[in-house]
């Protein structure tokens, strides 16, 4: 199609554009010709471009055009509807994009509606709708479910989706999709607009955008190229790059340093308690006062639109910030971005990087601060793939069956449905395209009775059927319940551990004290029996009750499985790939720091560097233990069950495994037994072992035995409306949630096995919490390919992991110092080492 020329604009635009010496980008102009010609379009270009301007072009012109309303003429609903993964980057485009309308004088109107926004401005929206309305994917699940959605937008002529690769892979994408399909027959007419900066397979967005009916249709793409190369480096400390830890407390004197040097520097992490811990730190050292202020998704709301208010005025000098930073907000003076910690991904990376510099023809700059020393070698594949323009976003999934249950009974609520016009519609929308006619008439049955096991149950039933065969609500009530609840997000909370005394006759555990709080997706990995260090202790985990865990104190000092305080980001595969390329490449350690590229060099002297495609495996004593090390690069989720499972069949062997620790990057076990001479003596196989079997039966015992599958039955059962976190006037707590929930899956486990919650909640513990698919992948990969070095001391390589034994987070200077001090009694005694077979 022939790109028109910049007079197709009207006049006041030329103006604005003239008035400040910038001409329309062609991207800019190629969206809008395409629009006007009725296409649905996806925008890919990098940061700075004019995405959002891009994006709104179309609407901005089209009101442009629009005549007047008339005195008396009724409203004439939302003419633009904006959707954004976080309500801080819809108050931010409210902030931009106002001004060059006020400054054209356009005759539009254009508001916010999030989570934040009070009651009765979303009222008076519903009343008087805005021409454009900037919202997230749970407030457009709230207006299409009110029974004058049909009303509020039947003159909706666009929906535009921002960042839409970090919308489309979760299940706030798989709602939002639905929600799009539902302004589709709302809206005939309706067009989507995507944009985004960072898209590894832009085919599979490009047909998120537009109805699947019949299946394979494609947005138009619009790709732009270009672009200041970003300048990255990695700190180059000259401080002691730690073994192991997530703190980077030694490089603090220099990211202050860099903070001094700069006009503004966004500080990233992957996690609230690294972001309060760095920002803790950095104040101890800003003798100069400067402003440091902390943004995350725990704060107050009314403290994050302070910190976002004083970024706008160019009134603070850094910002540690989350996730809640990451995408599209452009805040103009940030001239760097430091990224604490490895990134775990190379799309993460270029997005976090894209804050700093907003623009097309400046670079951004970023430092890249590793925590640790594999960590070194992550930011360095990560830096090459950015470079490389290489892309990791992760791949888009089938439609959660939760989030469809949700989405059906608000359609009800909106008014009485026909199952089978429902499904049809519901098949357009890309993540349930290939949605089968019985599963979607399990999940109707499941919203109308709660299935076959509750059905007994007048609580449960929430739709009923009318003589017409149409479905309606069951009751008024039932739409004020969908009202409070509706979303995909649930918190993951804290239990407290809860120290009790020995079992007493019945199995009854007795109360105590409360030692702390711990992390539920770590305690939901353990199994009953289990042992971990918890507030200096080893404890013996004896179950949850509630919202608490039951510990009792454990002999011995080995914990079996050590607490691990990682990010909650998964290594990516891309980036688990390069770190083993760059392992197995000499003539790449040159890029590292001279003290990382030294530690390879005496592993490679001592022990063995794995090929890329290979598993290495090394086994030695240490103390009175006995350890297998393994190194799969595949990240923390995936070797937290490869841990349990070897565990389990170790114990098979008769190698009586003590514990084990997961990282990203590595895997220990030790055991009474010394599991190297059974390797040699052909006692234990290293391939049987390592066989991709574990994944079936020893799975499904290790699950049947552990908390993990009840805790992801209560967040599905959640988000599907089974259970309801809040009503009028009151919030369940997290204990009554929990429950609610393990009662609700003890009868369902017991009485219908085939529950379509089960089914749901199984496939989100095999994708998610489990990575099963990647840990399968991995078993695959290396069949045949298992390097075996026994060895009669610890190696470098396995130092970091031997270090991480035992460990809980970091508390202080103190503890770090005894680390290091540790370390460097390995690594000595590793420079020692020489193969024992």
């Amino acid at each position: 199609m022939a790109v028109p020329p910049a007079a197709a604009l009207p006049a006041p635009f030329l103006k604005w554009f003239a008035e400040r010496g910038w001409s329309p980008r062609p991207h800019q102009i190629d969206l809008l010709a395409r629009a006007q010609n009725g296409k649905s379009v996806l925008l890919i270009a990098p940061t700075g471009a004019g995405k959002t301007l891009a994006g709104f072009l179309p609407s901005l012109v089209d009101l442009a055009n629009r005549p007047k309303r008339k005195p008396g003429e009724p409203h004439r609903g939302v003419h633009t509807l904006y959707i954004s993964p976080l309500k801080a980057l819809a108050v931010d485009i409210e902030r931009n994009l106002g001004k060059p309308v006020a400054e054209m004088g356009l005759p539009l109107t254009m508001e916010t509606r999030t989570g934040d926004t009070p009651a009765h401005k979303r009222q008076r929206q519903k009343l008087a709708p805005p021409d454009i309305l900037l919202t997230t994917p749970e407030q457009l699940a709230l207006l299409i479910a009110s029974k004058d959605a049909e009303r509020f937008f039947a003159g909706l002529h666009y929906v535009v989706l921002d960042e839409l690769h970090s919308l489309v892979t979760s299940k706030r994408g798989h709602l939002l999709s639905l929600g799009l399909a539902r302004l589709r027959r709302l809206a005939p007419g309706l067009q989507s607009i995507g944009l985004s900066a960072t898209v590894a397979e832009p085919d599979a967005l490009r047909r998120w955008l537009v109805p699947q009916n019949p299946p394979g249709m494609m947005a138009d793409l619009i790709t732009v190229g270009g672009g200041a190369k970003p300048v990255i480096t990695i700190l180059d400390s000259a401080g002691h790059v730690p073994w192991s830890g997530h703190s980077a407390r030694y490089a603090i004197p220099e990211i202050y340093e860099a903070i001094r040097r700069h006009r503004t520097t966004l500080l990233f992490v992957n996690t609230r308690s690294q972001a309060e811990l760095l920002f803790q730190e950095l104040w101890r050292v800003n003798e100069e006062t400067l402003p440091i202020a902390l943004h995350h998704g725990s704060l107050d709301v009314g403290q994050r639109r302070k910190v976002e208010k004083a970024m706008e005025a160019n009134a603070l000098r850094a910002v540690v910030a989350t996730s809640t930073l990451d995408l599209g907000i452009d805040w103009g003076d940030v001239d760097l971005v430091v990224h604490v910690g490895a990134p775990k991904g190379a799309s993460r990376l270029a997005q976090r990087i894209g804050r700093s510099n907003h623009r097309m023809d400046e670079p951004s700059r970023a430092i890249l601060v590793p925590a640790n020393r594999f960590e070194v070698l992550e930011c360095r594949a990560a830096l090459d793939a950015n470079y490389l323009g290489a892309q990791d976003t992760p791949p888009l999934v089938e439609g959660a069956l939760d989030v469809l249950a949700q989405h059906v009974l608000g359609m009800a609520c909106a008014e009485p449905f026909d199952a089978g016009e429902l499904l049809e519609e519901i098949r357009s929308a890309a993540p349930y395209a290939a949605l089968d006619p019985v599963t979607f008439d399990r999940v109707v049955d499941f919203v109308a009775t709660g299935g076959y096991a509750l059905r007994s149950y007048e609580r449960y039933a929430r739709i009923r059927r009318m003589p017409d065969g149409r479905w309606r609500i069951a009751h008024p009530h039932v739409a004020q319940q969908y009202r409070l609840n509706v979303g995909t997000i649930v918190e993951a909370p804290m239990l407290k551990v809860r120290l009790t005394r020995h079992r007493g006759r019945g199995g009854n555990v007795r109360g105590g004290p409360v030692l702390g709080e711990i992390e539920e997706y770590f305690v939901e990995t353990l199994a009953p029996g289990d042992t971990f260090l918890f507030a200096g202790k080893v404890v013996r985990f004896e179950g949850i009750r509630e919202n608490e865990c039951y510990v009792t104190s454990a002999a011995g000092n080995d914990p079996k499985v050590a607490s691990y305080m990682g990010g909650k980001f998964p290594l990516s595969t891309y980036l688990a790939a390069e770190v083993r390329a760059m392992l197995a490449d000499p003539s790449r350690w040159h890029l590292l720091p001279e003290q990382v590229a030294d530690w390879l060099r005496i592993q490679k002297d001592v022990s063995v560097l794995p090929h890329r495609e290979d598993l290495l495996v090394e086994t030695f004593p240490h103390g009175d233990r006995f350890y297998m090390v393994a190194y799969p690069f595949e990240g923390r989720l995936a070797h937290q069950t490869l841990g349990m499972l070897l565990t389990r069949r170790l114990e098979r062997a008769g190698a009586h495994p003590l514990g084990f620790v997961a990282t990203d990057y590595s895997l220990a076990v030790w055991s009474l037994e010394d599991m190297g001479r059974m390797f040699r003596t052909g006692a234990l196989s290293l391939a049987e072992l390592y066989a991709e079997d574990m994944l079936g039966d020893d799975l499904e015992a290790w699950l049947a035995d552990s908390w993990m599958l009840k805790r992801t039955f209560r967040n599905c059962a959640v988000i599907a409306g089974l259970i309801e976190r809040r009503h009028p006037g009151q919030e369940k707590t997290g204990r009554q949630v929990t429950v609610s929930a393990d009662l609700i899956y003890d009868v369902l486990r017991t009485h219908q096995p085939d529950h379509i919650l089960l089914q749901a909640t199984r496939a989100d513990a095999a994708a998610g919490l489990l990575d099963v698919k990647r840990l399968g992948e991995m078993l695959s990969r290396i069949r045949g390919r298992i390097m075996h070095k026994d060895l009669d001391r610890i190696s470098p390589l396995a130092v970091p992991i031997m270090l991480e034994i035992g460990r809980e987070s970091v508390n202080g200077e103190a503890n770090e110092m005894l680390l290091a001090e540790t370390a460097d009694m390995m690594i000595e005694e590793a420079k020692g080492t020489e193969q024992a077979g």
